[in-house]
């Protein structure tokens, strides 16, 4: 018997242990990874709050991390696997980027891309929702209400 290939909640959990340190930062809970080839080749979170930049979102970290690792700008073979449904910022970035799939946890209800423009992703972008979507929800709650 082989060895097992992963699956989105192996790559989904990934994400997560990256959300858990943005949150023992003290930064809104938001992990990425972004997989080449079955290879975690980014793995990030948010970092809004230590580097005073209302851009450093998870997923925006990601892509400088991948293209650096690629020596590309294009993540055409990539998978994003991201702990929150993209903001409208990092849906429109994830276009520039043309990335393969993208593989999202908990719905934002409140900022999500999905809620502004349905259409914002590039074409030929493939995207997965609900991966461990409790999980990260339930990240996304304990620090909200930690911060009350």
């Amino acid at each position: 018997m082989g060895l097992l290939k992963p699956n989105d909640e192996d790559f989904m959990r990934e994400a997560m242990r990256e959300a858990e340190k943005a949150f023992e930062k003290d930064e809104i809970p938001v992990g990425a990874v972004i997989v080449c080839d079955n290879h975690v080749i980014a793995r990030t979170h948010n970092l809004t709050e230590q580097l005073k930049d209302v851009t450093a979102h998870a997923e925006m970290q990601a892509f400088t991390a991948a293209s650096d690792y690629l020596g590309s700008k294009f993540l055409e073979e990539c998978v994003l696997y991201v702990t929150l449904e993209p903001c409208t910022m990092c849906a429109g970035a994830s276009y520039w980027t043309r990335i393969g799939r993208i593989v999202y946890g908990s719905k934002d209800e409140k900022r999500g891309y999905s809620l502004f423009n349905d259409n914002i992703m590039h074409p030929s972008t493939i995207v997965t929702s609900n991966i461990l979507a409790n999980e990260s929800a339930e990240l996304l709650k304990a620090f909200f209400k930690k911060k009350r």
